[in-house]
């Protein structure tokens, strides 16, 4: 795409980012209002599910097409990733239960993965390395102002309209994305002489698939020993030999296996795996503080994570302009991950709604300053031959730590959560066993951590309940609160964890110059791997 003029090169950039926008907004839209949702539904148990299997299949998504956008070009993913995306919203509208909306997110996250990887890699295809910092911040900048506005939206509209229309109400903008990037997306010729790798994709998908359903499974459904976990961990050990083994046979492999003996590649996967780990992990479990423990509704909610947003948003838009100025960018993960450990703790110890905030301006400050390198990094360090590819590993290893992050945190969760109820019932909380059988049965459900979740139905049932009678679900209420609120700081702090190790990860990566120019020599075009001394220099295999 060199040949492009500056103005077609923008004009394309803003039809990508309508279709980044509208995947985007239809996530964040709906993150502050999945806890009342899964409170009608049902299924508290499969929270984790909703999240999981979107990351499950976008992971997927996001590799295999790296490779084929290589192959076909990257407009005919976009297009096909709005069209899943759509229909799996349209779908997710009409779920009847949490295995309903469980499927249907789960086509959503293909159509999100093809989005994502094919967006993410244009940016490399339109742009040199050194301007890419630029876009990348940008881009970022359109993630952030989604976060901002979609948030507030969504809780206003779980408060005031039927939940259905989170899904519905930006349907219009994916046909506007559509119609954009068929009009001005420019058309790749198909590069005849690569194949599709089949095999490869088939075995690298079975991988993939045995360790997230082992991980989300492990510690919920099943014991982390059982013969169950122990058997998807054991295919994914045995369907990851078989991938190694066909992809060092492969002609055009769909994940090369050369690109890990590219040490920046491999530190920035590693890096961006783990930070998504512990950040993924820990900040779906944000809105179970200020909704559950604090008793914020979905809307009032919104404002609690808007300033991490907007903080980000303009962040992310400065250290962008600052990378394309300097050339550098390893300062500023140095400098933007610390400040994220910081939100972390800070998340890990609130006691109020003010507490919140300020952890999410410190994390979003952290989060905009580090976040655009690592993409930087790992597309600087390829060839232009192989930066779907690159790019796509990128995503993978982001995805999987984000899905491993949260299956873990979320087992973490449960178990924290049910051994703080027994200690503080243990240490004077309410004993069902003294009240009359019915009674009793009847207060069971203020048992369930749900109900922290569904102000509305909380608060007819206790109205319903004998004056004597509520003082009883007040204390049951608050032993509920404390609990969640302990077992959310044992979250946050595992998530800091993580992030300190992806801190130690990013002082071993090593700084090569950004490229000015998307032309290498061809010897490097060839190979794909940039050398250890500058992109300009030989290579080393």
């Amino acid at each position: 795409m060199g040949e492009l003029t500056q103005k077609k090169k923008v004009t394309i950039m803003m039809a990508i980012m309508m279709a980044m926008f509208f995947s985007a907004i239809n996530q964040t839209i709906v993150s502050t209002a999945m806890p009342r949702i899964i409170a009608i539904l049902g299924g508290m148990d499969h929270y984790t599910w909703v999240i999981t299997i979107y990351m499950l299949t976008s992971t997927i998504a996001t590799v295999l097409v790296g490779k084929l956008s290589d192959i076909y070009g990257r407009k005919p993913f976009i297009l096909a990733g709005i069209v899943f995306f759509m229909i799996g919203a349209f779908l997710s509208g009409f779920s009847k239960d949490i295995y309903q909306m469980i499927t249907y997110r789960g086509i959503q996250g293909l159509g999100a993965g093809v989005i994502m990887a094919s967006a993410f890699t244009a940016v490399g295809d339109l742009f040199s390395p050194r301007e890419r910092g630029k876009w990348m911040g940008i881009m970022m900048a359109v993630f952030s102002f989604s976060s901002v506005i979609g948030p507030l939206l969504g809780g206003w509209l779980v408060d005031h309209m039927d939940w259905k229309w989170l899904f519905w109400i930006f349907l219009p903008l994916g046909i506007v994305a559509f119609g954009m990037i068929l009009m001005f997306f420019p058309k790749v010729e198909r590069k005849e002489s690569e194949k599709i790798d089949f095999l490869g994709s088939l075995f690298l998908s079975l991988t993939i698939i045995a360790m997230l359903l082992g991980f989300s499974w492990a510690g919920t459904k099943y014991d982390w020993g059982s013969v169950e976990i122990l058997g998807l961990f054991s295919a994914a050990i045995v369907f990851l030999g078989i991938f190694i083994l066909v992809e060092s046979k492969a002609k055009s492999p769909v994940l090369p296996l050369s690109l890990f003996r590219n040490d920046i590649v491999t530190i920035s996967n590693s890096v961006g795996f783990i930070m998504n780990a512990g950040m993924m992990g820990a900040l779906i479990y944000l809105p179970f503080f200020v909704q559950g423990v604090e008793g914020i509704s979905p809307t009032y909610s919104g404002y609690v994570t808007m300033p991490m947003s907007i903080a980000m948003l303009a962040v992310s838009a400065i250290t962008g302009n600052l990378i394309t100025k300097t050339g550098k960018y390893k300062r500023f993960a140095i400098i933007g991950m610390p400040i994220m450990i910081l939100g972390m703790v800070i998340m890990a110890f609130m006691n109020s709604v003010w507490m919140a905030v300020v952890a999410m301006i410190v994390f979003g400050l952290g989060l905009g300053t580090g976040m655009p390198v690592f993409s930087i990094t790992v597309q600087n360090a390829v060839s232009p031959a192989q930066l779907g590819v690159a790019t796509a590993s990128s995503q993978l290893f982001r995805n999987m730590g984000g899905t491993i992050g949260i299956a873990v945190m979320g087992t973490i969760m449960q178990s924290s959560l049910v051994k703080n109820m027994k200690n503080l019932s243990s240490g004077g909380g309410s004993d069902l066993t003294k009240l009359d059988p019915k009674t009793a049965e009847q207060l069971s459900v203020f048992n369930s951590p749900e109900m922290l979740l569904d102000h509305p139905k909380l608060e007819q049932m206790t109205q319903t309940l004998p004056p004597d009678i509520q003082t009883v679900v007040t204390q049951m209420i608050d032993t509920l609160r404390d609990a969640l609120s302990a077992s959310l700081t044992t979250v946050f702090l595992a998530g800091a964890a993580l992030l300190v190790v992806a801190l130690l990860l990013t002082l071993f990566l090593r700084e090569i110059p950004l490229r000015t120019s998307n032309e290498v020599p061809q010897e490097e075009a060839s190979s794909g791997n940039l050398s250890k001394a500058s992109p300009g220099e030989q290579l080393k295999h």
